[in-house]
């Protein structure tokens, strides 16, 4: 690579003090090996080790984008759709939220872990590939992460707080209350919220309290009123209660405005009535992020695996603070005294111009009315062959079936579950759950199938991060209603998505089987855009049951006929595919790869695809997160296109092409491209091999996909992205997500077959 080159791909902070630690994977697992007896398949023990990756191990840092500044790039993304003026003022508020949620899990996970490893002084084995130490990162992260909240706050102040107070919804500070309002803020401050408070004092008899996770506080400088008090300075903190609403609706007046405040300003002005015989001098609104991953060593496990991590649930809320944010009108003492307290460097400090926590404005999201202020509503289609009742299996055996979220409804997949419970002649049931919902009807259909005499098995993954609690109440849920619940592989996360129905028939026991992309939730599949698959192929059968019988139990040597397996082989499958494509180039065949995730970062697989663009593969790429590969590159990744699509619905689908010369392979996962997949995750991978579906994924959802021109960024080597040039005047307008819609709702239920009308965008 020429002198050029190099100065063009080096990222920020290169030239920084480097340190060899591991920043490439989420801190969500030990990193420990699984028990070689059954998942090892190389026989020598590690249970990863793996001559595809091994093959790849040698890097060029210049030739990776940093994993943790292409995160964040991903929320400035979000980030341009709240400031996107097409864009509904409400949905553009809910982007706004939903970047500064974003961030906050960043630094409850990622800055966390990066802050673990500088104190810690660890060196792990096997460098981050961009070559950037977590030193160095944790730099870069706080100069972006700066820049980033201050454009945020732009937005909400310049954009769509006036956008929406224009249309009638508006958020009111306190010298903008009427004396009316003021009036019945007294009485609803006295009557609701004081009984509530609890001030805790800052003094040698009361030491600096426990500030919750992304709790809202206020610090409070205090004086004695009159003078007549001999004390110095006095401080204290007053928690925000979460019990109450943050939002305060205000008395409705006849203009057919709606006003609000926020729970902070009815408090901050109403502090005196805490402290008798004292005066609040001065008061601060306060929010601590605190190190929110849980680090189970569960070769530790002295009891059970549920009780360990219900344990750790009680301790993160004690997780080490990681960043303080703190409005911008606060006292420099009250800030050194939060500062000193929680340990903190002045980089993790950030002044808020604007109301704290930003993703709780998403409530007024919510509120009743102000249609033309929100996105329009739209139904999910129910897929023909899902609308009869009692006939779901039948349609299953006749042929493979494909539902596309959340265009069509996820309620084919909650009425599969359903039928197999109420169905007498299903014998068992067994089904894995990573993240689930409350009220989940899938739930309630296993909890009847069990309590119907059937064998029913829920593999409840205990370590969904930031879903721990919730997974915990409704594997109790399960147990108690008779269904045998276990928890997967120590060591390993279980993050396929797959439900297996066992059914006596009068030719023999046949096996229906539900694989997904997404999760079995109900409530996000509204939001996340994912592929259902239906089959009751015998051989996808026997992988399913050998892929339970390995989670269940112990199981070793089970021969793959479909399936890819992960941490057993999907890593090197996936490999084995793309030097196939690149073999085929370099014969002199057309060759072509197209992979749409959420996140690409495997070192070896972004090896691999460089290797394939040099042979002339062409290869697209549809990454929604992060994307460590740096595409465009002469001589190295100029036949590689990536784009990020950021839209109404979040993508999620994980879909991989493969020409193969003209005998065309298409392939559904749960699995991402990144080492905690492929190491420390039980994922799997398929192929889809009806031709009918095989042509639905590739002529309609991928092709649709690449010709975005509304909604798809591309990215540079450079690490940035910009928007993909919209076509010339009379060129044709592709939002991939509201053509996906159309399709959905223009199929008649009189075409059960789901055919595909080609209508040809781009050339596959």
């Amino acid at each position: 690579m020429n002198a050029t080159n190099e100065d063009l791909l080096k990222p920020a902070g290169c030239d920084q003090a480097r340190r060899s630690l591991d920043t490439s994977d989420d801190h969500d697992l030990t990193g420990q090996e699984p028990p070689p007896m059954i998942l090892d398949p190389s026989g020598n023990g590690s249970g990863l080790a793996s001559p595809k990756l091994a093959r790849y191990a040698t890097r060029d840092p210049n030739l990776y984008i940093n994993r943790e500044l292409s995160w964040l790039r991903f929320d400035e993304r979000v980030l341009e759709e709240a400031r996107d003026e097409t864009v509904k003022p409400l949905e553009r508020l809910r982007f706004l939220a939903i970047s500064a949620s974003n961030l906050d899990e960043f630094f409850e996970v990622r800055v966390a872990g990066l802050q673990d490893q500088v104190y810690s002084k660890l060196e792990p084995q096997d460098p981050p590939p961009d070559g950037m130490g977590p030193q160095a990162t944790l730099v870069e992260v706080a100069r972006f992460a700066h820049d980033f909240v201050e454009r945020q706050y732009e937005v909400w102040r310049e954009e769509i707080r006036p956008l929406l107070e224009k249309h009638g919804l508006i958020l009111a500070d306190p010298a903008d209350l009427t004396p009316e309002e003021s009036h019945f803020l007294d009485d609803y401050f006295h009557s609701q919220v004081f009984p509530v408070l609890t001030p805790l004092a800052i003094d040698p008899a009361h030491p600096f309290p426990h500030i919750h996770n992304k709790s809202l506080n206020l610090i409070l400088r205090i004086e004695a009123i009159g003078g007549h008090h001999q004390v110095r300075q006095l401080h204290a903190i007053v928690q925000v209660p979460s019990v109450l609403n943050r939002l305060v609706e205000l008395p409705r007046r006849d203009d057919g405005k709606l006003r609000f405040t926020l729970l902070e300003y009815v408090i901050g002005p109403r502090l005196d009535s805490l402290f008798g015989g004292f005066h609040v001098a001065s008061w601060a609104s306060f929010r601590v992020t605190r190190n929110s991953d849980l680090s189970i060593q569960e070769n530790e496990v002295k009891t059970d695996l549920l009780s360990m991590i219900r344990d750790n649930l009680r301790m993160r809320k004690w997780g080490d603070a990681v960043r303080l944010e703190i409005h911008h009108t606060a006292e420099p003492a009250l800030v050194e005294i939060l500062r000193s307290a929680l340990d903190l460097d002045e980089r993790d400090i950030y002044p808020i111009h604007g109301p704290l926590a930003l993703s709780a404005m998403a409530k007024l999201c919510d509120v009743e009315g102000f249609r033309e202020l929100k996105a329009p509503s739209f139904e999910p289609r129910m897929p023909a062959e899902f609308a009869k009742p009692g006939k779901i299996l039948a349609a299953i055996r006749e042929r493979d079936l494909l539902v596309h979220h959340p265009y069509e409804s996820f309620g084919s997949v909650v009425r599969f579950i359903e039928e197999a419970a109420d169905d007498p002649q299903v014998l068992a049931i067994k089904q894995t759950l990573y993240r689930t919902s409350d009220d989940n009807p899938i739930i309630n259909a296993l909890a009847r199938a069990a309590e119907n005499g059937k064998q029913v098995t829920a593999l409840v993954e205990l370590q969904a991060r930031l879903d721990e609690e919730n997974n915990i109440v409704k594997a109790r849920a399960l147990q108690k209603a008779g269904v045998h619940v276990v928890y997967g592989i120590v060591g390993l996360k279980t993050h396929c998505k797959a439900a297996l129905v066992v059914r006596r028939e009068a030719d023999g026991i046949r096996r229906y089987l539900h694989l997904s992309t997404g999760n079995y939730n109900p409530t996000t599949a509204r939001i996340y855009t994912d592929i259902s698959f239906f089959t009751s192929r015998p051989e996808f059968g026997d992988d399913a049951s050998a892929l339970f019988n390995l989670l269940t139990g112990y199981s070793h040597g089970h021969e793959w006929q479909k399936f890819m397996v992960a941490p057993m082989n999907m890593a090197d499958r996936i490999i084995e595919l793309i030097e196939r494509e690149r073999d085929h180039a370099e014969n002199g065949s057309p060759a072509r790869i197209i992979a749409k995730m959420n996140a690409l970062v495997e070192p070896a697989a972004i090896e691999a695809l460089y290797d394939a663009s040099r042979a002339g593969v062409k290869i697209d790429l549809i990454i929604r997160g992060i994307c460590c590969l740096r595409p465009g590159i002469p001589g190295v990744s100029e036949n590689i296109r990536v784009i990020s699509i950021v839209d109404q619905f979040l993508e999620h689908s994980r879909i991989a092409y493969f020409h193969n010369n003209g005998n065309s392979e298409v392939y559904l996962a749960s699995a991402d491209w990144m080492p905690r997949n492929f190491r420390r995750r039980v994922e799997i991978m398929y192929p889809v091999e009806s031709p009918l579906l095989k042509t639905r994924l590739i002529d309609e959802i991928l092709e649709i996909s690449l010709a975005d021109n509304v909604k798809a960024r591309e990215l540079g080597p450079n690490g940035e992205y910009t928007r993909v040039r919209p076509p010339a005047e009379g060129g044709k307008v592709v939002r991939s997500q509201m053509e996906f819609l159309r399709i959905a709702q223009e199929v008649s239920d009189a075409d059960p077959l789901r055919q595909v009308t080609k209508q040809t965008i781009l050339t596959i």
